[in-house]
């Protein structure tokens, strides 16, 4: 990335010294407090740092592992620096989910249509995504919903907050709404490793305000900072899942991995069973585009390979969002839900919104 015009001597001297404190070697490198990591972040979103100094700053990083700080301090920019959705007085509070940006190439995805099974049921969701990108250049939440029909690509900010509070779905695409964050993927494709970016972008939400926020990891040491990182940034409400590829999809062809953190208190583990309900079997496979669609349509009609899925965790999330009293009624809903095509109903009037909004 390009220094900015209004670079100065004084910010690249400051981000090399913070250079130096993550890159010195084993026995000299520490961490970064949240307040310089904050800074280092936001000096290099904003073209205050070099190629050079950017790509030694990730590595270094990522070589040394972020700690929980340094994480909340780079939440601390996406916070400030980046996109802002809230919502009205009169809304549920949100489900916001974090999951990597650079997508899925093993299993069928099943969150955007686990979404849509929850806004017909009235519950609010957040979703966060970017566009292909490494270091797996999976598929991306875009291009799932474009091949239901619906296009969220190019909405402006007010647009997007406009359908968020009539129909309750919300997807924040960094390209068009955080160009500052966006500017790094080219550093990630240099690196062919996930930077510490990459493990703050599952811990971030768009969304200001009461809400819950899910993050998908895939390794418990993942999960113990996960908890650290978001009780430093004031996180009320917080669900961590051991999902497929390391979403917040669960899986149906084992035991689920999660653990809920309210208020500040210790995670309290939860392990859920699919089988207990009815819904194990095999977590389909992903072999394109064209064979999810079709796929995926036949599930928001209770059919197909992934109704059974798709079941589950919409099921356990109605749940969590305190849409149903219990697991149980939870699954009783979205098999109401999906009997009835109310997720197929909830995208075509999605489709119409976007029609109507245009651009």
């Amino acid at each position: 990335m390009p220094q900015s015009a209004t670079s100065t001597p004084e910010l690249r001297q400051r981000f090399k010294e913070l250079l130096r404190k993550v890159g010195s070697g084993e026995h000299t490198s520490r961490g970064l407090s949240r307040e310089e990591a904050d800074e280092a972040l936001a000096l290099m979103l904003q073209g205050h740092a070099s190629d050079t100094q950017i790509g030694a700053f990730l590595i270094a990083h990522r070589i040394r592992r972020p700690e929980p700080q340094e994480l909340a301090g780079m939440v601390d920019t996406y916070r400030r620096l980046g996109p802002q959705l809230t919502s009205t007085s009169a809304q549920p509070k949100p489900v916001c989910f974090g999951m990597p940006f650079d997508g899925r190439t093993r299993t069928a995805p099943l969150y955007p249509l686990t979404a849509l099974v929850l806004c017909a049921a009235g519950q609010p969701v957040v979703l966060q995504a970017g566009a292909r990108m490494p270091v797996k250049y999976g598929v991306t939440a875009l291009e799932l919903f474009q091949d239901l029909g619906l296009d969220l690509q190019g909405l402006p900010l007010n647009a997007v907050a406009s359908g968020f509070r009539h129909h309750g779905l919300a997807l924040i695409h960094q390209p068009d709404h955080f160009p500052l964050a966006d500017s790094l993927i080219r550093h990630r494709d240099d690196l062919g490793k996930r930077p510490p970016v990459a493990s703050a972008e599952l811990l971030w939400t768009a969304h200001h305000g009461d809400h819950l926020l899910v993050s998908g990891f895939v390794h418990p040491p993942t999960e113990s900072r996960a908890w650290e990182t978001l009780s430093l940034l004031g996180e009320e409400d917080v669900i961590t899942v051991k999902g497929l590829e390391g979403s917040t999809d669960l899986p149906i062809s084992r035991a689920c991995i999660t653990a809920r953190m309210r208020h500040a208190k210790p995670a309290e583990r939860m392990i859920l069973h699919p089988r207990d309900h009815g819904c194990f079997g095999p977590d389909q496979e992903w072999t394109g585009k064209e064979a999810w669609t079709e796929q995926a349509h036949a599930a928001l009609r209770g059919a197909g390979p992934l109704a059974a899925a798709l079941r589950w965790n919409a099921g356990c999330y109605l749940w969590f969002c305190g849409v149903s009293a219990s697991l149980s009624a939870g699954l009783e809903r979205a098999e109401q839900c999906l009997q009835k095509a109310e997720g197929q109903t909830m995208l075509e009037s999605l489709i119409r919104w976007r029609s109507a909004v245009g651009g």
